[in-house]
C-alpha cells in the first residue's frame, strides 16, 4: 500500500529541510547543488553539477536513497556504489522513523553517501 498523501508532503518536507541546509552556497550552486525526488514510497538524495567535459550539459549522481516498507514498519538505506547499482547501507540498513533515516545519512559514518 503506498504512502497517503499527507505522509508524502511530510517527506517532502523533512527532505527538502534536510537537503537545503546540506546545500552549497548560493555563488557554488551552478557548479554543484543538491536534489531530492519523491518517487512511491521512496526519497532519492542526488548532486547536481555540469558535466566535465561539456558544461552545457547538468548531471545527477544518486547519493541517498531511503524506501519505507510498510509491512515492517521501518525505512529501508540505500547507497549508490561506483557500479551504479543501489545497495543496502550495510552499516545500518533500515531505520524506525523517516528522522532517523535522514540521520544516518548526515552522520554518513562511513562515507558511503557524501565521501
Amino acid at each position: 500500500m503506498a504512502l497517503s498523501e499527507f505522509e508524502i508532503k511530510r517527506m517532502e518536507k523533512l527532505v527538502g529541510s534536510f537537503v537545503e541546509r546540506r546545500r552549497p552556497e548560493v555563488r557554488l550552486r551552478g557548479q554543484v547543488d543538491l536534489g531530492f525526488r519523491v518517487t512511491g514510497q521512496s526519497f532519492e538524495i542526488y548532486e547536481i553539477r555540469p558535466l566535465w567535459d561539456d558544461p552545457s550539459k547538468i548531471i545527477e549522481t544518486s547519493l541517498a536513497k531511503a524506501t519505507w516498507v510498510k509491512s515492517r514498519k521501518i525505512w529501508k538505506l540505500f547507497w549508490m556504489r561506483s557500479d551504479l547499482k543501489w545497495h543496502v547501507h550495510t552499516p545500518c540498513p533500515t531505520a524506525a522513523s523517516l528522522e532517523e533515516a535522514l540521520e544516518v545519512i548526515e552522520r554518513d559514518a562511513y562515507g558511503c553517501f557524501f565521501g
